[in-house]
């Protein structure tokens, strides 16, 4: 439930108060006021559900010199008889779609601030990628301005709203690239020349990378819908959700590139706009599914055609992408592809009745010979028989 105060014009107030009871609204109450000027005016004060919100507005957009608050909090409301407080409370529904609009407008914060979080996060995951450390990688998904700007692609998207579209595109870049030279301003400084192995694990990609960008983006909107007492889940988790696509891909174009290694540059753009592609598409069509159209309430600015024209060309990029990576095996496969082999090499050892399997690892190498791409396989086994270790080592070698 949302508490709305409507300011009319005296005299204008009985037609609030009957749009209101037409949405639904409770305790409804109507009070003579002064405005700012010391005109005198009808302020309405009306608690009503977050679904109905949008139609009130709509009702009440031909008043002249109407005047709307209401804040983003929910509030309970309790009528008699008090028996039915449980169900009144437990009647909550998904915010309107003129609430998810302006809190996606009002994301959008200073320059300043948006620009000195990105950087803070470079910093923050060159250094979880340098030491290999995992929880600041995490440290830097937490601060990474990347979530908002996405996510109001998305709802520009699903609006055909072309300036908040421009608006969300440049923030996205804007923060992608200031982490993505602050980390490579690091590596410059302290003169880094090794790949750590972090920065290879972060630059393999599977074959189901792209389920990732889906599922945040699909959870971005669904967090960015519902009112802030219907899930456990908080914002601030999703948005992790959305960066820990986003941040660690940054830091590796940045720190690849300083270093010329052009492989892990490649892999990182590829994720980037992976990300992108499908955050977007996912977001998009949650937030049409939710309500969100390119005309609503105090809404006119959508564009009818923007909506399937940039659909279309995020699912073209997405195509495109996807048709790259399984078209040019290994380079975006690796992840998948060690792991197909590690099975492959344990069904392996498997089938020698004389050896036991102690462990099998299987990674592709940093190894620069050209037109190969060489996957180093050690398997560490232990006799079960008294055969003699060099035969067994060459059977085996054989057989994988």
């Amino acid at each position: 439930m949302r508490q709305i105060f409507v300011q009319v014009p005296r005299g204008s107030g009985d037609r609030v108060v009957e749009a209101a009871r037409a949405n639904d609204g409770t305790n409804i109450t109507r009070i003579d006021a002064r405005s700012s000027d010391d005109q005198p005016t009808d302020l309405i004060l009306i608690d009503i559900a977050n679904r109905s919100i949008e139609n009130l507005l709509g009702a009440l957009e031909d008043l002249p010199d109407t005047r709307i608050t209401f804040a983003p909090q929910g509030v309970f409301a309790l009528q008699p008889p008090p028996s039915e407080t449980p169900d009144q409370v437990t009647n909550v529904t998904m915010l309107s779609p003129i609430e998810i609009y302006l809190g996606g407008l009002q994301s959008i914060g200073s320059w300043r601030g948006f620009l000195g979080y990105a950087a803070a996060a470079g910093v923050i995951v060159w250094i979880g990628l340098f030491t290999n450390s995992a929880f600041l990688l995490i440290a830097a998904m937490l601060i990474a301005p990347f979530a908002g700007p996405a996510m109001n692609v998305a709802l520009a998207t699903a609006r055909g709203d072309f300036m908040l579209l421009r608006r969300g595109l440049l923030r996205y870049f804007a923060a992608l690239g200031t982490t993505i030279v602050v980390a490579g301003a690091v590596s410059l400084i302290l003169g880094q020349q090794v790949v750590t192995p972090q920065m290879i694990s972060a630059s393999q990609i599977s074959e189901v990378a792209v389920l990732l960008p889906l599922i945040a983006g699909a959870a971005g909107a669904l967090n960015l819908s519902q009112s802030n007492r219907s899930s456990l889940v908080s914002g601030a988790a999703t948005g992790v959700l959305v960066a820990a696509s986003l941040a660690p891909p940054a830091g590796l174009v940045g720190m690849g590139a300083v270093m010329g290694e052009w492989d892990i540059v490649v892999s990182g753009v590829f994720l980037l706009f992976l990300q992108l592609a499908g955050i977007n598409l996912s977001g998009a069509l949650v937030f049409r599914l939710v309500g969100l159209s390119v005309r609503g309430a105090r809404y006119d600015r959508g564009k009818r055609r923007l909506f399937p024209i940039t659909l279309g060309v995020t699912v073209l990029l997405l195509a495109g992408l996807l048709f790259i990576q399984f078209r040019t095996p290994p380079d975006f496969q690796r992840s998948s592809q060690s792991q197909r082999a590690t099975a492959i090499l344990q069904q392996t050892v498997a089938r020698e009745t004389a050896v036991q399997l102690v462990e099998a690892n299987v990674r592709f190498t940093r190894a620069d010979i050209e037109g190969q791409n060489t996957l180093l396989g050690v398997v560490y086994v232990q006799r079960s028989s008294d055969l003699d270790p060099d035969i067994i080592r060459g059977r085996l070698t054989l057989e994988i």
